[in-house]
């Protein structure tokens, strides 16, 4: 089964669980391999979060039999500033501080809105607009 597939059995087993599948990734290394599967929810991850998905996925990859040598299975966060990949992960973070890069400079500030083809970044006082084509990179970020 190549990654993309399983990336799709994943996708639903984890949705089907109350989650979102954020990311896949599997990596070999010396002493074995790795299947890490990043997991996402509106509310943030916590550790409960990672072993009842862990606990549930499992079995379930066990009974599919994706990948045929060994490997351990990782669940993990997304973490709090994971990057906002897709314009619905944009949309969803309205309200929420993020770090923004374009080609021209790096900003922070509050997502205060979002229509598909613009941002608006509060930044202290000020409202930045910004081209989403523009972008190449949006993440959520803490404010200190």
């Amino acid at each position: 089964m190549n990654i993309q597939e399983l990336k799709e059995k994943i996708k639903t087993f984890i949705e089907n669980l109350g989650y979102g599948l954020y990311d896949l990734e599997y990596k070999k290394k010396k002493n074995g391999s790795i299947l890490t599967v990043y997991i996402d929810k509106d509310e943030d991850i916590n550790i409960d979060d990672c072993v009842n998905v862990t606990h549930e996925l499992s079995p379930y990859l066990d009974e599919i039999d994706p990948i045929e040598e060994e490997y351990m299975l990782e669940v993990a966060s997304a973490g709090a500033e994971k990057e906002l990949r897709t314009s619905d992960k944009v949309s969803k973070s309205v309200g929420k501080y993020v770090h923004v890069e374009t080609y021209e400079q790096k900003m922070e500030g509050m997502l205060e809105s979002f229509d598909g083809n613009e941002l608006t970044l509060r930044i202290k006082n000020k409202a930045i607009k910004i081209n989403y084509e523009d972008v190449n990179l949006i993440r959520l970020a803490i404010k200190f």
